[in-house]
């Protein structure tokens, strides 16, 4: 007997994003209600057998797609955090807004996002994902404030956890408000919150 072929781990990451690629490109253009596996299977040029190995279901795409849309927004936030000397947190929001930007396009993470918003109302397993990854983005944010009470920038007395809450939010603010109408600019956005925080 000849043995069987060891296959590689790039070869089965490669594979994967190829599959992740062809559902995020069906969902974005017919929306994941609407996206069968047999679409993805046809978009992703493989067979059956081949797509179903790593994904069982629409919803374990669903899930792997959310996933990636907000593994990059972790990695700046991990980076504002560690940075040296810490920015003010108008610069914070401004960084991390900056990488939401590059994400609205049309075959963008954020207008996945939003479909998996949608989703995690009905499914809860995709919900208690969305909600881990939500309260991870959260506690990034309250880590930077305490940061920011420490230089003074944010009073003592106040609560991290809810100056964290208020600044998060200010995020799918914008981009929801850029999504939907194309408007405001970042700049435009970031004066506005500017005269918010002045004192």
């Amino acid at each position: 007997m000849h043995p069987v072929p060891r296959v590689s781990p790039e070869h089965l990451a490669a594979r994967r994003l190829q599959i992740v690629d062809a559902a995020r490109r069906c969902f974005l253009r017919e929306g994941f209600h609407r996206t069968t596996m047999q679409d993805v299977i046809a978009e992703a040029g493989l067979s059956v057998g081949a797509v179903y190995r790593y994904f069982p279901s629409k919803a374990d795409l669903i899930s792997a797609i959310a996933e990636e849309a907000v593994g990059g927004a972790e990695v700046v936030l991990d980076e504002l955090l560690h940075r040296e000397p810490p920015l003010p947190l108008v610069e914070v929001l401004d960084r991390a807004l900056a990488y939401v930007e590059t994400q609205t396009g049309d075959d963008g993470a954020l207008r996945i996002a939003v479909q998996v918003w949608g989703e995690a109302q009905r499914d809860p397993v995709l919900a208690e994902l969305v909600a881990a990854k939500y309260d991870s983005f959260r506690r990034h944010f309250e880590a930077l404030v305490r940061r920011a009470q420490g230089i003074g920038e944010v009073p003592a007395d106040a609560d991290p956890e809810a100056v964290a809450a208020a600044l998060f939010g200010l995020v799918p603010g914008w981009f929801l408000q850029r999504l939907l109408t194309g408007r405001p600019d970042r700049a435009t956005y970031l004066a506005g919150v500017r005269t918010l925080l002045a004192r």
